[in-house]
């Protein structure tokens, strides 16, 4: 169940060797691309679960620093962001054009 969630979202689990620890198997993995997040437990299914959980933490960080970002950048003019795409304005082309189609 939990691989396919993996496999949806483009990452892949990298199951360690199971190893015994106090007569109990010990499960580890971790997510190939994001190496920095890993899980044991004593079944598989655990250890996916607790880096679903962890993937799902990671994403809401990344999404909310990207939206804080996201905040803090001014908005471009529409002059402004024809000047950053192409470096110059576009010949016989102005902005009060489209400001006149839109009135």
């Amino acid at each position: 169940m939990y691989e396919e969630y993996f496999k949806e979202v483009g990452l892949t689990v990298v199951e360690l060797p199971v190893e015994l620890e106090n007569n109990l198997p010990v499960y580890r993995g971790l997510i190939k691309e994001l190496s920095f997040i890993t899980a044991e437990a004593i079944s598989k299914k655990a250890m996916y679960a607790k880096l679903a959980e962890q993937y799902q933490v990671y994403r809401k960080e990344i999404l909310a620093q990207q939206q804080a970002v996201d905040e803090e950048k001014p908005a471009l003019s529409l002059e402004e962001m024809l000047r950053y795409y192409d470096g110059e304005i576009f010949a016989d082309f102005s902005v009060s054009d489209l400001e006149d189609e839109h009135e």
